[in-house]
């Protein structure tokens, strides 16, 4: 077993896909799959915005209220996240997968879930065009190192910046 995995060459699909990332579904079809495809094992995901025109942003957000904490942001605060040519908006990881994706697509259905995070995608009006994809954790790394690599990766090949929707690294 591999003790690290090589990082994608770029976050464009076809990259990601050659670097083992997998699935490939909006949130719509994972919903409509009652999320069969997401493996429960560990995994690293990313949002990936296949559009390259310029986004346009919702207000409010069609986020759910956890703990009826409102998720929209401010406009001007989106549009300073913004990361212009790059067409991954989210990285995340998850120890238990499904779980996890489960609920981020249902806070982004609205409903009030703990998903405060990545939160900035549901205020994109193309949000239901996102493809989310996967990367089982199949070698001696956590899935928290991995998505760390990604994010750091990410950052080196835009000038530093994090994805639009990570507040966080």
């Amino acid at each position: 077993m591999a003790k690290c995995q090589s990082l994608p060459t770029s976050f464009l699909r076809p990259a990601l896909g050659t670097a083992g990332f997998v699935g490939w579904h909006t949130w719509d079809q994972l919903r409509k799959a009652d999320y069969q495809p997401v493996p429960s094992e560990s995994l690293c995901y990313v949002v990936y915005r296949p559009s390259s025109a310029a986004p346009k942003f919702l207000c409010p957000s069609h986020g759910g209220r956890f703990k009826d904490r409102d998720p929209t942001a401010r406009i001007d605060i989106l549009e300073s996240e913004w990361v212009t040519g790059a067409h991954v908006v989210y990285i995340g990881k998850a120890t238990v997968g499904l779980r996890r994706l489960k609920a981020y697509a249902r806070f982004g259905a609205g409903e009030p879930v703990a998903h405060w995070g990545g939160r900035y995608i549901w205020q994109l009006a193309d949000s239901d065009e996102l493809l989310v994809a996967w990367h089982e954790i199949s070698w001696q790394e956590s899935a928290r190192a991995y998505e760390k690599r990604l994010l750091a990766h990410f950052a080196g090949l835009h000038h530093g910046r994090r994805p639009f929707a990570n507040l966080a690294g």
